[in-house]
Order: C-alpha cells, then sequence, then structure tokens
C-alpha cells in the first residue's frame, strides 16, 4: 500500500512517523511561535541566547503534549436526574427491509455498500435460522450530561468568568445553563441503542454513516474522525473479521481506506454462537464502539458506544426470566416486535469527560496540518465553554472530571426492595474506577466547598463520612457468568471491561433491614489523576478522603422478587492437563513507550501498529520469533508483557476470550487475591506496571486477520496495536 492510498483522511501515519521522531528545529520555532521563547527557556529547551540547551527534558514531550486540562464548571444540584435506563431498540421492519436497494444477504458482494465482500459464515450454515436485522445511523446530534445549572470555577474551585457562543464574557460568580455538546452517536444519542440479543438467535446490524449530514449546522469543534469515517466493533463478540470492526481487516479485505466514509454502509454479522459451538463459551454482556484507526479514543469519547446485553435461553439458564433456569434477577417483557426488556437488569456504562473553560488552549499535534486544515489551533475557544473538550495527544493519557453513568452525570435511580442485576461497563477512554457501596448521613459536598483543587476536583463532589453498607455478589466477568458467584466489598472496573453483580435491596450487609426512603451512594474510591495509573486503590492503599459518589440509588417500595442469588453457574471450559507444554511455543508480546513521540508514542515490541503487517513475537524459550498466526481450530499460550515505566495497560484480544494461568511467573489457574477476576474467561488483560501475564487462548471457528491493542484509546490511537491472523 503507498502512503497516499493509507491516506484517504488526511495526513498518513508514516508522515507523522517522521515528523514525530525528527523533534526538527522547524517544529520547535513553531513551538517557540506559539508559546514563545521564554515558555522553552523556562523549560531548559533553548538557552540565554535562543539556541537548543542541551537536556533531558524530552523535546517531543514538549511538543506533542500539553498537561494542562480545563476545570469543568461545577454542577450545582447533583443527583436530580433520573438515570436513564435504554430500552431494547426494534429491528427493522419488513417494510423496511423491502425499500433496501441493496439488501443483506449471504452472496458475494453483500456485506458492505461496496459490494466487495461477503460473510464467511451465513447463519444456515450451522443450522441457525436467518438474522433478525436492525439498522442504526451515524449521526451528528447534541447531549446535555446535565439538566442542573452549574457553576463556571477555576483549578483552584473559585468561580470565574465564563462565555458563549456569540462572543460575550459572564462575570465570575454567574450560574450558568450548559450548552449542548456536539456528540457522533449511533442513531444520534448517547449512549447508542441497547440491542437485547440471545444465543442461536443472529443478529445483523447495518450500520450507516451520515456523519457527513449536519442539518442543525452544529460545530464540530476539533475531535473526531476529520474524514467522519468509522468502523464498529463488537466488543467482543465472536465474530469473523468481516463484521469485527477491525482497522487491520479494512485494509486488507474490506474497503480500501481507514475506514467506511460518508454515505456508505456496513452489515455487520453477529452470529450469537459461542465459540466451537462450546455452551461454557457463552457470554452475557458485549457492547459496541466505534474502532477507527488513529481516531477510536475521539470517536468512542465523542459518543460512538451502544450496548448488547446477549441471553442464554437454553434450558431458561439465563433468558432474562428469573422464574427459570438460574433464578437470575430480571422479569421479561416480550414486545410485540419480536424485541424483549428485562425488568430488575441494568446496564451502566460509566464515562468520564471534561468540559472546555473557554481559555484552555486547544494544541494538539493532529492540528494545523494536513489532516485538519481548518483548524485554528493552537488557540483558545471561548465559543466552546461547556462543551467536552478532547485531546489527542496528552502525555499520561486522557481522563475527565464529571463521571457520568449512562451519559447523565450524577444520576439517581430509585430501586424496589428486591435483588437487582448490574451490568457495569467501563466505557472511558483511559480512566479506572473502583466501585463500593456506601452509606452517608451528610450526603455529598462538593470537592471545592472541602478545600480540593486541581487533580483533586475530579468527579466534582466526596461523600466524607460514607461507609460500606453492601456488598456485591459479582455474577460475571466480561467473558461472560462465573462458575459461582463471588462476594466482593468492592471492584476494579479497568476500559472496556465488563463485571455483572447482584445486589439486594432488602437488607445491609450486617443485616439490617432497609427502609423506604434510604439512600446509597455507588462510590468510586479509586483516584487516578492521569491516564498513567491510579495514585492510590484498594490493593495497594486507599485515600480515606477519596470517596466520589457516582450514582444515587434511593431504596422505594417492596415488590415481588423470585430471583435467587445462586450457588452455582456455568463451569469454565477446562484446561488441558499438559498446559504448560505450550510454554516452549507460546507467543511474546511486550506493550511499551516509545521514544520517538508522535504517531509513535506507544508500541508493541519496539515497533507501531502497521495494518498491512502480520505482527512478530519476541524469541520464545526455542530462541524463535514466529509470526503472529494460529492455526483454524488450534489452541496456544501468549504472553503479554508491560514494558514497565509506570503505566497501566488493559490490553484487549479480538476474537476469542482467554484465561489467565500466570502472572508474574506464578500459576493462578485457583486464584490470585490480586487479581481475583483471574480465574474467570476475559478479553483484556489488566496489566500493572511491570506486570506480565501468560493467557490461553482458542482460535476456532473462522480465518482471517484480527488486532490485539491497548484499550487505554489513546494508546491504542498511537500505535499501540498489532495485527494477528487465523490461518487455515
Amino acid at each position: 500500500m503507498s502512503e497516499e492510498s493509507e491516506n484517504a483522511g488526511g495526513m498518513s501515519r508514516r508522515t507523522l512517523l517522521r515528523w514525530g521522531a525528527v523533534g526538527s528545529a522547524a517544529a520547535a520555532l513553531g513551538a517557540a511561535q506559539a508559546y514563545g521563547s521564554p515558555f522553552l527557556a523556562q523549560r531548559g529547551l533553548l538557552s540565554a541566547d535562543g539556541a537548543f540547551a542541551a537536556t533531558s527534558t524530552s523535546l517531543g514531550d514538549l511538543l506533542f503534549y500539553i498537561e494542562t486540562f480545563p476545570t469543568s464548571p461545577l454542577i450545582i444540584s447533583p443527583f436530580k436526574d433520573r438515570l436513564p435506563i435504554p430500552k431494547a431498540l426494534a429491528p427493522a421492519s419488513r417494510s423496511e427491509l423491502s425499500s433496501w436497494k441493496l439488501p443483506p444477504g449471504p452472496g458475494t458482494g453483500q456485506q458492505n455498500s461496496m459490494r466487495n465482500d461477503r460473510h464467511q459464515i451465513w447463519p444456515s450454515q450451522i443450522g441457525f435460522p436467518d438474522p433478525i436485522v436492525y439498522k442504526i445511523d451515524l449521526l451528528l446530534a447534541t447531549h446535555a450530561f446535565t439538566t442542573s445549572q452549574v457553576l463556571p470555577i477555576n483549578s483552584n474551585g473559585r468561580p470565574t468568568v465564563s462565555f458563549d457562543a456569540g462572543g460575550k464574557t459572564f462575570a465570575a460568580g454567574t450560574k450558568r445553563t450548559l450548552p449542548l455538546s456536539t456528540i457522533y452517536g449511533f442513531n444520534g444519542t448517547f449512549p447508542g441503542p441497547l440491542i437485547n440479543a440471545e444465543y442461536g438467535r443472529p443478529v445483523l446490524i447495518r450500520f450507516e454513516n451520515h456523519l457527513d449530514e449536519n442539518p442543525q449546522n452544529l460545530d464540530r469543534q476539533d475531535f473526531g474522525s476529520p474524514d467522519w469515517s468509522f468502523l464498529t466493533h463488537l466488543h467482543n463478540s465472536h465474530t469473523a473479521p468481516e463484521s469485527d470492526g477491525n482497522p487491520h481487516y479494512s485494509m486488507i479485505a474490506g474497503p480500501k481506506h481507514d475506514g467506511y466514509l460518508p454515505k456508505t454502509f456496513c452489515d455487520n454479522l453477529y452470529l450469537n454462537w459461542p465459540a466451537g459451538g462450546d455452551d461454557r463459551e457463552k457470554q452475557s454482556f458485549f457492547w459496541f464502539h466505534d474502532h477507527r484507526m488513529d481516531h477510536t479514543s475521539s470517536n468512542v469519547y465523542k459518543g460512538m458506544v451502544g450496548l448488547y446485553p446477549i441471553y442464554d435461553p437454553k434450558n431458561g439458564m439465563d433468558m432474562g426470566d428469573e422464574r427459570q433456569g438460574l433464578h437470575l434477577p430480571g422479569v421479561r417483557k416480550d414486545n410485540s416486535d419480536g424485541t424483549f426488556d428485562v425488568g430488575y437488569d441494568i446496564p451502566l456504562a460509566f464515562f468520564d469527560c471534561r468540559l472546555d473553560d473557554g481559555v484552555t488552549l486547544h494544541k494538539d499535534v493532529h492540528d494545523g496540518l494536513d489532516e485538519f486544515p481548518d483548524a485554528k489551533n493552537p488557540a483558545k475557544h471561548p465559543e466552546w465553554w461547556g462543551k467536552t473538550f478532547f485531546r489527542h495527544f496528552p502525555n499520561h493519557g486522557f481522563v475527565g472530571d464529571i463521571f457520568t453513568v449512562n451519559g447523565t452525570a450524577n444520576p439517581v435511580l430509585e430501586v424496589k426492595r428486591r435483588k437487582y442485576r448490574f451490568r457495569f461497563l467501563d466505557a472511558s477512554v483511559a480512566r479506572i474506577y473502583e466501585f463500593k457501596l456506601m452509606s452517608s448521613t451528610q450526603g455529598p459536598k462538593s470537592s471545592a466547598s472541602l478545600g480540593y483543587n486541581g487533580d483533586e476536583l475530579a468527579g466534582q463532589y466526596r461523600i466524607p463520612d460514607a461507609q460500606q453498607c453492601m456488598q456485591f455478589a459479582q455474577i460475571a466477568s466480561e467473558g461472560g457468568l462465573l462458575p459461582f458467584p463471588v462476594r466482593r466489598d468492592s471492584f476494579e472496573l479497568w476500559p472496556s471491561k465488563r463485571r455483572e453483580v447482584i445486589v439486594d435491596f432488602t437488607r445491609y450487609q450486617d443485616g439490617t433491614p432497609t427502609t423506604k426512603g434510604d439512600v446509597i451512594y455507588l462510590t468510586n474510591v479509586m483516584k487516578m489523576p492521569n491516564g498513567r495509573m491510579w495514585s492510590n486503590s484498594s490493593r495497594f492503599g486507599l485515600d480515606p478522603a477519596y470517596k466520589v459518589p457516582v450514582l444515587k440509588i434511593v431504596i422505594g417500595n417492596n415488590a415481588p422478587d423470585e430471583s435467587r442469588i445462586p450457588t452455582a453457574m456455568r463451569p469454565l471450559p477446562p484446561l488441558p492437563d499438559n498446559w504448560r507444554n505450550l510454554m516452549e511455543n507460546r507467543l511474546i508480546f511486550e506493550v511499551q513507550r516509545g521514544s520517538a513521540g508522535g504517531e509513535a508514542e506507544w508500541l508493541i515490541n519496539g515497533k507501531p501498529f502497521e495494518p498491512l503487517t502480520v505482527a512478530t513475537s519476541l524469541k520464545s524459550p526455542l530462541g524463535r520469533s514466529p509470526l503472529a498466526q494460529q492455526k483454524k481450530g488450534s489452541f496456544n499460550l501468549w504472553e503479554i508483557r508491560n514494558g514497565g515505566g509506570g503505566w497501566v495497560h488493559p490490553v484487549h484480544l479480538h476474537m476469542e476470550e482467554h484465561r489467565t494461568v500466570m502472572r508474574n511467573g506464578r500459576d493462578v489457574t485457583r486464584g490470585d487475591p490480586s487479581h481475583p477476576d483471574d480465574v474467570s474467561r476475559e478479553d483484556t488483560a489488566a496489566l500493572d506496571p511491570g506486570e506480565s501475564v501468560i493467557l490461553y487462548r482458542g482460535f476456532r471457528d473462522f480465518v482471517g486477520p484480527y488486532v490485539v491493542h491497548c484499550h487505554n484509546l489513546v494508546h491504542e490511537d498511537h500505535a499501540m496495536m498489532f495485527g494477528w491472523e487465523i490461518v487455515p
């Protein structure tokens, strides 16, 4: 592929690689012009006479990373907005399907609008019915994170001036109503639609791109894919490459550009079929998100997130009906359009954001280049005050200071006195959470009023007197139901990961019954000042003052409850007795920070992502460096290493879930207290600084290319991804 063809929408990756690696005088001159020579001199990069100074400070860090972020305005009335609970999306009607000029189907040329590909396995080939067809449009739209008025504050927590789109300035202390933020949304909402799926009933979703349409003349701001292209990944469905939404595939067998451009569509086929046809491989909660190369973080942050719980009707095991099977909480209501909703079974998508203060510079390596020809940056943007702020190139990774649930900041949920099933999803770009259920007498206090400032303002509110009052009964990880429930005082949630829990709202953990009107706060106790890693957690020592309420839960009336917390659920697929014999042939991949800056900031095995290249493993114990290829139907061990530097990396492996068999050289097949979820099946390996894991993986049912990448999406966008493939 030529450099030009690699760049359908703007500056090519290779151009940015060269620009990032050089650290040239011209680039430094640009920085001096933007920030002034005194700015450079203060950082030891220029001598008194203006010449370049010898320094250990990375010039690339200065040029690419500006560590100042805006402080979002304070939400004055938190926990007043109801938690949005999405309803199941209706499938396309027969009349709508009959109007499509290019209908979906199994034939050659029926997988996308370019008519140049086909589905690898059609449902009839495995004895399944034709898929239920959904239509989802990618739309430019608006979103409100809160209905509360807000008070503009600075990083010291004090009232400050604010602005509007017309150029007006408002004096410090003026309460404001937030302007609507511009989003790219599945069907124009954030989060996007919820599709309740079932094993044995395939789903086909036609994703159609309308991001070029702007009937409201919305300001797109300066983030999101610049050519308005997209790719959608159902994370982590067992799916053929052509429907997996990975950028690797789109450059090899699909449309020959970085993604699906406006006016195009892609029919992603989800067979809802467990790997190898093995019921023990069934999962229970997916989500779908954008996966456009180089702009996944900005597109996900801009709103391209959807929900996909998947139920198991076999023997009524987990079909959303608490009267059957495992009796997990859920009251199913079948709708006339063939969909169903499940009461007392609630998805919770967590997402942190920042809102523009109008005075913070929008300095970014992408801006002012061919990729963003109209960018005015570096510049302040008072016209964007109160709208979402994003930066592609933060040194540590992007984290927000407002925490939202299902797209709403500080929501409230009224629950009945009974058991609930909650499906947790971390849809944030980089933030890791640790959740507890806590009670409080005095209630939330703003961090600013408590005297905090800077990064300590993140989350906006704290509950100083909070005490844990309930436990979670964890029933599932992202790999599906566990063999048995696990009682948890708290649990961590890393980017892209899912955790499912049952909470019994009839009594507290000491046995005391709850009463109507009682209030419980779902509370984040993990402080994460930037995307590098947390500064406290239960595993490494808590800051007892950091208790940030995320969701207010109010106890309501009694309600019938036929659910149970089971003693046993789904057995794990067995590990072979001789799995250690695979150690000598394992594939080895190390994630690490590079030194070149720019698009080469984050590497795997010392190399940035190359979309047309199958990666090479590090040398195995036998001295071989094999390609990352696996035969269809095979199993193998993969080792993922964190190269250190004080970073955490959630490494996501497409296609099948894995079992962690070793962590830091220790056998963890029977559990690891520091990573209790290692005993489950997962699709994302949580790597603390310097850690390594060995994963047991299968490669069944499909052939073709896939990817592995860090799900700190800023890292993924800046080359921490590699291609691998399954061969016949």
